[in-house]
């Protein structure tokens, strides 16, 4: 357990917790730690002493971008390392909560003060908003000693920061972890801290009938250092395409990290199963096991922004980090 709460960052990105209605429709509004302020004074204790810090601009969360993954997780640790706070809560938008949560898992790896975040299906101050209830709640979580790493708190629940997505846009209980089948091999070495050093390119590639080495090509001409293979079942793709598996063999002989996931909600890659999978990983594709897409995404970002070369990537990504992999 972590100790009670002292000094607490609110950091606010924007989202829809804190939007007022404009013209064109709802939209992100500064002010919100005064509403803030104004609410707590009729809620229950007790609450740990906060302070608020905006992110500029203000965001619509479909409008985040890898960069402002970056921006807040430097800000987490400057806050942190400077001893400002021992806890954060991130304020953030629903669309790509679980994004940020999963990339944020692996930039602050190495960060040991708790990062809690929590947005709003309704804004504040809206007829029946969960807005207060998650804010207030993701506070009293914080405070009660019970968040450890990079966690997200949503409908009453706590959520893995790795292990979380967003499954429907019309309820409150709109975010839910991957199913956990066994646990991942606990890792013997001492992962690396992954500071950023450098911009990462990762690019998604979902498999469909369809797709084939023009994608491929595309993708890796486009500056592509990554490509995350969202493959059938359990890690199968159409390995019967020379002109496919010969693309995807080049691009590895030229630097590009291979890695792949399963689309299905509960899958699992093993590329044993099938000769459609081995395949596969014989053109130099890499496992995530049963990675969700979010996951997948921020550790091969993070693990390029901190400099590692295709070897470390594909030797890291590959390991269970903090739970990420625990399926």
């Amino acid at each position: 357990m972590n100790e009670s709460i002292d000094r607490l960052l609110v950091l606010y990105t924007g989202g829809t917790i804190g939007m007022q209605q404009s013209a064109a429709g709802l939209m992100p509004a500064s002010g919100f730690e005064t509403r803030m302020r104004e609410q707590q004074a009729g809620e229950p204790g007790p609450l740990p002493n906060w302070t608020f810090q905006e992110l500029q601009p203000l965001l619509d969360s479909a409008d985040m971008q890898p960069r402002h993954w970056l921006e807040m997780a430097r800000t987490i640790r400057e806050a942190a390392t400077q001893g400002r706070c021992d806890a954060v809560l991130l304020l953030h938008g629903t669309d790509t909560l679980a994004y940020s949560a999963a990339a944020l898992s692996f930039l602050l790896l190495d960060l040991e003060v708790p990062v809690l975040l929590t947005g709003a299906m309704l804004p504040a101050g809206s007829e029946g908003s969960d807005a207060w209830p998650n804010l207030f709640g993701a506070m009293r979580a914080l405070q009660a000693g019970r968040v450890k790493g990079v966690r997200l708190f949503f409908n009453g629940v706590l959520l893995h920061g790795a292990r979380v997505s967003k499954l429907r846009s019309d309820a409150f209980d709109a975010f839910a972890e991957a199913p956990r089948k066994r646990s991942a091999a606990v890792v013997s070495e001492r992962p690396p801290v992954l500071l950023p050093q450098q911009p990462a390119e990762v690019v998604v590639l979902p498999l469909y009938p369809g797709v084939g080495a023009a994608q491929v090509r595309a993708l890796v001409a486009s500056g592509a250092q990554a490509l995350l293979l969202e493959c059938y079942g359990s890690g199968t793709g159409p390995a019967g395409d020379a002109d496919f598996v010969e693309a995807l063999r080049t691009a590895h002989g030229q630097g590009v990290v291979l890695a792949a996931i399963s689309q299905c909600p509960g899958g699992h890659v093993d590329f044993g199963v099938y000769a459609t999978g081995s395949g596969l990983r014989d053109a130099g594709l890499i496992s995530g096991g049963g990675m969700t897409r979010e996951a997948a995404l921020g550790k091969l970002f993070a693990l390029l922004c901190a400099g590692l070369d295709q070897h470390q990537v594909e030797h890291w990504f590959c390991r269970d980090l903090c739970g990420e992999m625990a399926d």
